[in-house]
């Protein structure tokens, strides 16, 4: 189909180079409102893949997840989320270390926005760069 262009969440790359922590199959908290509690990784948004290796994402990083955990309407869907905080360690350029107690992500709807009205607990800086809607709802950043 000419004319069309590509989706809004096809551009977002992991643009930081932080050691991407989160692969297929990973179980992360839901840090929003939005009725879920737990999300399992399914898919990688934007990874092409090589054979035998799993994908990887990292903060910022879009994922398509499965909901294992919460209210009885959103069990077993499949929804796209972004990565909020990662448990393995994460350095920046100026070398500072950031290591969290949990691995979140926040569900996103197909255009980006945010499901939920709130997000629990901290971000990474570098999350608000790449997505401004999550820095509004956003309670502390780190």
């Amino acid at each position: 189909m000419p004319g069309k262009g590509k989706q809004p969440l096809d551009a977002i790359k992991n643009r930081y180079g932080f050691t991407r922590g989160i692969q297929v199959g990973t179980v992360l908290a839901c840090a929003d409102n939005s009725g879920a509690k737990m999300l399992k990784t399914i898919g990688v948004k934007g990874v092409s893949g090589r054979l035998n290796r799993l994908p990887a994402a990292g903060p910022g990083d879009v994922i398509v997840a499965s909901v294992v955990k919460g209210r009885s309407d959103m069990r077993k869907k499949i929804v796209l989320a972004v990565i909020i905080r990662q448990k393995q360690m994460i350095r920046r350029k100026d070398g500072v270390r950031l290591q969290f107690e949990e691995s979140a992500a926040v569900i996103i709807s197909n255009k980006g926005d945010l499901k939920g009205t709130q997000i629990s607990g901290p971000v990474l800086r570098e999350v608000c760069d790449i997505w401004p809607k999550i820095s509004s709802q956003a309670g502390s950043i780190y």
